[in-house]
This record gives structure tokens, C-alpha cells and sequence, in this order.
């Protein structure tokens, strides 16, 4: 089964056999965060139809990638499998998918 993991400074972040992919972007599921590597931001930014998003700092080794991960908390109808669901920023995060 195929297993998509988030990398940052080498640590993964996320990890998850059930990713949603939308725009050529994986989700992964919020239980598949270790929440103790992301803090909330007050970034907000506006996707036509998929809705408001709202953004993660994650900070690993005291070294913090600001808003390197979004999700939408409220998405327009549609794309209501993604509520939640957080994606990450490439080039501040690596998202890996292997067959294990």
C-alpha cells in the first residue's frame, strides 16, 4: 500500500496512507499531522472554488518554514473531502509517496 509522507529539515510531519490529491497537490489527512512541529499562522489567502485557505508555520530543530502548509477549513462545496486536510508548500516542505 502506497504511503505519502511530508518531510521538513529531515523530519517527517505527516504521514499517511489515505491522502486526498487535488490540483496535483496530496492532503493528508489531519490525524496524520505530528501536531507538535505546526503552529497556526495569520496568513489567509483565496482560491476561486476551492475556498479560504488558512496556513501552518512548522518549526523543526528551533529552525521555522513560515507558512509552509495549507489547508481549508471551510472549502467551497465540491471539495468538502479536503476540509481539514493540509498541503505543503514544495520547496519548504518534500512530499514523498513510496510503496511499502
Amino acid at each position: 500500500m502506497p504511503i505519502a509522507t511530508a518531510l521538513v529539515n529531515g523530519h517527517i510531519v505527516a504521514s499517511t496512507t489515505t491522502p486526498e490529491t487535488v490540483d496535483g497537490n496530496l492532503y493528508f489527512p489531519p490525524s496524520s499531522l505530528t501536531k507538535s512541529y505546526f503552529t497556526p499562522t495569520d496568513t489567509k489567502t483565496h482560491c476561486p472554488y476551492k475556498g479560504d485557505a488558512s496556513y501552518y508555520t512548522i518549526t523543526t530543530n528551533n529552525t521555522e518554514v513560515k507558512d509552509a502548509a495549507w489547508y481549508y477549513p471551510e472549502p467551497r462545496a465540491g471539495f468538502e473531502k479536503i476540509k481539514g486536510y493540509v498541503a505543503f508548500y514544495k520547496g519548504k516542505a518534500g512530499v514523498e509517496v513510496k510503496n511499502e
